[in-house]
């Protein structure tokens, strides 16, 4: 017994070394993108498991040895390691670059994600009381090609009987993988209960697929819910969009390249055009190094089963599929969300991004960098997701009140109060 104590001493301390210093080797990147994700989101689990583990084989025997004292210190360095996650998750805050205060994503009378869904995080998988569900409607047709998606509503109607604003989901899985029934539903319940209609959204992955499929699947989607909207009781002119990892990538090109041609095939003259947009830990670049040794566009998955054309004779091809490509003053408000501990997409591809759009676009861009967190960090219902979850829906309801009233775009009231009330802890982003 000593020496499985010892065993897991050194198993646990490993594990949180790797959720504070995740691996950049090639080989070890995406096993330890995972356990540092899974240790970090599900942090308070990782805990109990973890105590109620080295309790019962301490009392076995575990500590009959000095294997099994070296072992117990090593444990409970872990556990002090991953609860150090888990406090700067529950500190989350958001920090406006502009101005340089912290937005506090805990505002007092702001509506709450549930508790129950931080402790049985599978509570997120089934829709909330007071939500409605449509599954699998079928938004594009053609050939032996069906587009689906979800539409996540309020049960009731309201009593008179004005369309709600909407709010488009787009799933990640670097283009190849993922579906509408993965990602995105903390965020959908949460928003369909404050009067929002959420649409989770799928289109063609690679290698079938080929960009920019991708991304006129989803500018199809646009051009439906411009005609379909008030079917499900939403507004057909207002719509904002958001998707994580790959699902950010295309959540910022469905917002810059609104109308274009070339990616509106067959349905040139249908307006594709956006109210605002909250990417989560996406690529805005694929032609310019930075975040990496060499550009995102060289990688073997972009070569051979996305762009699937070689970078280097092709540097067009990856510039057109970026969206720092389509940076103009015209873009729609972006509130920009990367983690600072993401090991997939380095968080200084989010800083260049909004540095470039603040640089030019003439509506606001808001970044939130949260201390701690991997990427993927919000398919889980835990702490952070939680503030995060909350901020999205003060920011994006603002920008509803905004288009009712005929003002902005501007960072909403929402906003602005919560920076002049916030705490001034530095665990937000600087920018």
């Amino acid at each position: 017994m000593p020496y499985i104590l010892l065993a897991l001493g050194i198993l646990f301390a490993l594990v949180a070394l790797n959720a504070h210093v995740p691996p950049r080797n090639a080989i070890l990147l995406a096993p330890g993108f995972f356990c540092a994700w899974l240790t970090i989101e599900m942090a308070p689990h990782v805990l109990v498991t973890w105590g109620l583990v080295t309790a019962l084989v301490a009392v076995l025997g575990g500590l009959d040895g000095w294997a099994g004292w070296v072992g117990l210190v090593l444990a409970i360095l872990g556990m002090a390691g991953v609860a150090a996650t888990l406090v700067a998750s529950r500190r989350t805050v958001v920090t406006l670059r502009d101005c340089g205060a912290p937005l506090d994503l805990d505002p007092e009378g702001a509506p709450r994600y549930p508790l129950a869904h931080l402790i049985v995080p599978q509570l997120c998988l089934i829709p909330r009381r007071g939500v409605r569900v449509e599954r699998n409607i079928v938004f594009h047709e053609e050939g032996g090609l069906r587009l689906k998606l979800d539409v996540f509503r309020p049960a009731g109607e309201r009593s008179s009987g004005e369309l709600r604003p909407g709010l488009m989901q787009i799933h990640g899985g670097a283009w190849v993988i993922g579906d509408k029934r993965e990602q995105g539903l903390p965020l959908l319940n949460h928003m369909a209960l404050q009067e929002w209609v959420g649409f989770n959204v799928n289109y063609r992955l690679s290698p079938r697929a080929t960009w920019p499929e991708h991304l006129i699947d989803l500018k199809r989607f646009v051009a439906w819910y411009k005609e379909h909207a008030e079917e499900y009781g939403a507004d057909p002119d207002f719509l904002c969009v958001t998707g994580g990892s790959a699902g950010g990538h295309l959540t910022a090109m469905v917002a810059l390249t609104a109308n274009v041609p070339e990616f509106q095939p067959g349905f040139e003259d249908a307006d594709t055009t956006v109210q605002g947009a909250v990417p989560f830990y996406g690529v805005y670049n694929f032609f310019e190094a930075g975040p990496w040794p060499r550009p995102m566009g060289a990688t073997r998955i972009l070569e051979r089963m996305v762009v699937k054309q070689p970078f280097a004779e092709n540097r067009e091809a990856y510039a057109k599929a970026s969206p720092v490509t389509y940076i103009d003053k015209d873009a729609p408000p972006f509130f920009v969300i990367h983690g600072s501990r993401d090991s997939l997409i380095p968080v200084a591809e989010a800083r260049r991004f909004v540095e470039r759009l603040r640089g030019v676009s003439d509506a606001p861009v808001i970044y939130a960098e949260m201390k701690g967190a991997q990427h993927g960090f919000d398919v889980f219902p835990s702490y952070r997701t939680a503030r995060v979850i909350e901020g999205v829906e003060r920011y994006l309801t603002g920008l509803h009140r905004q288009y009712r009233q005929g003002s902005g775009p501007a960072v909403p009231g929402e906003v602005t109060e919560s920076l002049a009330t916030g705490p001034s802890m530095g665990e937000g982003a600087v920018g």
